[in-house]
């Protein structure tokens, strides 16, 4: 891991949440969540809270709307199944427009809305602050087995080397006017999958050679190593303290 690795969720900068070592932004995040989920479900005002602190976060990160609204495209999925919720779930009924919808599945709905949407959102912002090289360091920092970071390492260079390798090939399929239309290309298809999975099980044979020829005994060489001051740490813990004052207020008021 002594090379770095941008990935399309990072955004460059040198705000002061860039600046912050990667382990503080981890445990910050983590505990902002952990907060989030603990909420009572009713207090409505404690959420937009929230997102106003996270809000406060992009700002002084300097993450513009568009570049963290896009990014969360990601809970779509999630958003679908919440719709759903209102019209499966049992108990009372609600009229709304001609719909007849469950109180209890709209509440569920909420729930999973809310805390859905701002753990991703979070999330978001840890990623366009910290690059990946500094986020897995900071994992193994936090006491992650080194063995599962360097998985994780690996995992993320090569879905890019892998997605590389899937582009080459559809664009050579393109240039002999291939067109998928209809279950007669499957088979082309199925033939590709299957040289995208021996090509990318070959290149990683001969990574690993490379690696044993270069003195590789299953550890990587740590260059930087990362350290925080009682300052870094207070800055880090003022996401999750001010939340965790407002979900107090939540459950009491």
């Amino acid at each position: 891991m002594s090379t770095g690795h941008t990935h399309k969720l990072y955004r460059h900068g040198s705000s002061p949440v860039h600046r912050l070592p990667a382990h503080c932004k981890i445990v910050a995040v983590f505990a902002f969540v952990l907060v989030v989920v603990a909420t009572p479900r009713a207090a409505v005002w404690a959420f937009g809270g929230y997102a106003l602190l996270l809000v406060a976060v992009a700002v002084a990160a300097r993450v513009p709307p568009g570049f963290w609204l896009r990014r969360m495209l990601i809970e779509v999925p999630f958003v679908a199944f919440a719709v759903l919720l209102p019209f499966v779930a049992e108990g009372p009924r609600v009229e709304w427009l001609g719909l007849s919808l469950s109180e209890s599945g709209l509440w569920s709905a909420w729930n999973v809305l809310a805390k859905g949407t701002l753990g991703v959102a979070a999330s978001v912002l840890l990623a366009a602050t910290t690059e990946i090289r500094e986020l897995l360091l900071g994992l193994e920092r936090l006491g992650l087995p080194p063995l599962l970071v360097q998985i994780a390492a690996f995992m993320i260079r090569y879905l890019d080397v892998v997605a590389d390798e899937l582009r080459r090939m559809r664009i050579a399929r393109a240039s002999r006017g291939f067109t998928a239309r209809g279950p007669r290309q499957w088979a082309v298809l199925a033939k590709s999958a299957g040289a995208l999975f021996v090509r990318s099980y070959e290149r990683g044979e001969r990574v690993h050679l490379a690696m044993l020829s270069r003195g590789y005994t299953g550890t990587m060489p740590v260059i930087d190593r990362l350290t925080a001051g009682t300052a870094q740490w207070a800055g880090a813990a003022a996401l999750p303290l001010a939340a965790l004052v407002l979900c107090l207020l939540g459950w009491l008021l």
